[in-house]
């Protein structure tokens, strides 16, 4: 198995709002949930910590993730897994309460920080000689920008470690319109963005709605990504990049990672009522080589799995019952005429090479 580099992992969330111990393998976890209905996908999980070490994952992008957008108030009312927080003091909280989650987990030994170009070089060098006693690499995002208070914190978070943003998650943010809405950025929003731009913050288009995305693209000129993105051209909705901002993403350099929920590789899915057998892990090459299409090579998709970011296997493909199972893609991209160089960039190396220039010398 090739190492892997997955841009978009919800570890806390697993952690904090499931109350899932990550040091459980999957099985284990599984069984622990096994009589668990609060969320939809107990008993379905497809990663913990163990299982990212089988799927030698060497590098991920860790997220934090608290909402507290305009729209917050009519989903207060706690229950297991909920996000939303009545007011951005608390999502703030919420969110450093994960960095918290974190920090422990580099202090015991099991990840380690990634905040600068030159410690990714040293850590993806060290994590190659020796995967098996050498932790997995994390570096910081923050998904839904609403636990940064005001714009002027921008610089607190950066100094905390966290590395990439987006602005929205679904729904309004205080900052920008995400998924299932359509709307601009606020004049919060904007100034942001110019935090953003001062202190040498990744953009993270995930989610943005289309008015915000390409306000955002009129906006900052600094390094971004998409970290877990479909194509709407092969399944349609607003989660999905349409076309001319694939070609955006493309000439600003940015590289695409590829999402594993399955009703983002399936059209027509209905989420809690259509199953996984209708479409399998090759679907995500269809929207793979759409980029490479327009790109002219394929330097410019990855992966970001999104995996256990709020489903399970009951809304996977049909052949991923863990994350290893990505590693499939390996032979199913060479059937396809990618060569080894491709699946290699694929599988770390453009992640490898955007963060070794995106972040901070």
């Amino acid at each position: 198995m090739r190492p892997m580099f997955d841009a978009h992992l919800d570890l806390a969330l697993n952690a904090l709002n499931y109350n899932r111990d990550l040091f459980l393998t999957v099985e284990q976890l599984r069984e622990v949930e096994k009589d668990f209905t609060d969320i939809k996908c107990r008993n379905r999980c497809t990663l913990t910590l163990p299982e990212l070490k089988r799927c030698r994952v060497g590098v991920c992008v860790a997220t934090l993730l608290a909402r507290s957008g305009p729209d917050a108030a009519s989903r207060w009312g706690f229950k297991r897994g909920d996000i939303d927080y009545a007011s951005q003091h608390i999502a703030y909280s919420h969110a450093f309460g994960s960095l918290g989650y974190y920090r422990l987990l580099e202090a015991q030994g099991h990840i380690k920080f990634l905040q600068t170009r030159g410690e990714l070089a040293v850590h993806w060098a060290a994590w190659e000689a020796d995967p098996a006693n050498t932790p997995m690499g994390v570096i910081l995002s923050m998904e839904g920008a609403d636990p940064i208070v005001n714009p002027e914190q921008v610089r607190h978070w950066f100094d905390l470690g966290l590395r990439a943003v987006g602005p929205a998650h679904y729904g309004r943010s205080h900052y920008a319109y995400g998924t299932a809405t359509d709307g601009p950025l606020t004049p919060a929003g904007v100034q942001l963005l110019k935090e953003f731009m001062k202190v040498g913050m990744i953009l993270d288009v995930t989610h943005l709605a289309d008015q915000s995305f390409w306000e955002a693209m009129s906006i900052y000129d600094g390094p971004m990504l998409a970290s877990h993105h479909n194509l709407r051209a092969l399944v349609p909705g607003d989660r999905q990049l349409t076309d001319d901002m694939v070609k955006e993403l493309v000439k600003r350099n940015a590289v695409i990672g590829s999402a594993f929920d399955a009703w983002m590789m399936s059209p027509n899915w209905v989420r809690g009522q259509t199953k996984p057998e209708v479409v399998g892990l090759e679907a995500i090459i269809d929207h793979m080589d759409r980029v490479c299409q327009f790109a002219g090579n394929a330097k410019h998709v990855a992966l970001g799995t999104d995996l256990d970011g709020g489903f399970g296997t009951e809304q996977t493909p049909r052949d991923l019952n863990t994350i290893t199972d990505i590693h499939k893609l390996e032979d199913m991209l060479a059937r396809r005429g990618y060569s080894a160089a491709d699946i290699d960039g694929i599988f770390y190396g453009n992640w490898l090479r955007f963060f070794g220039s995106a972040l901070p010398a």
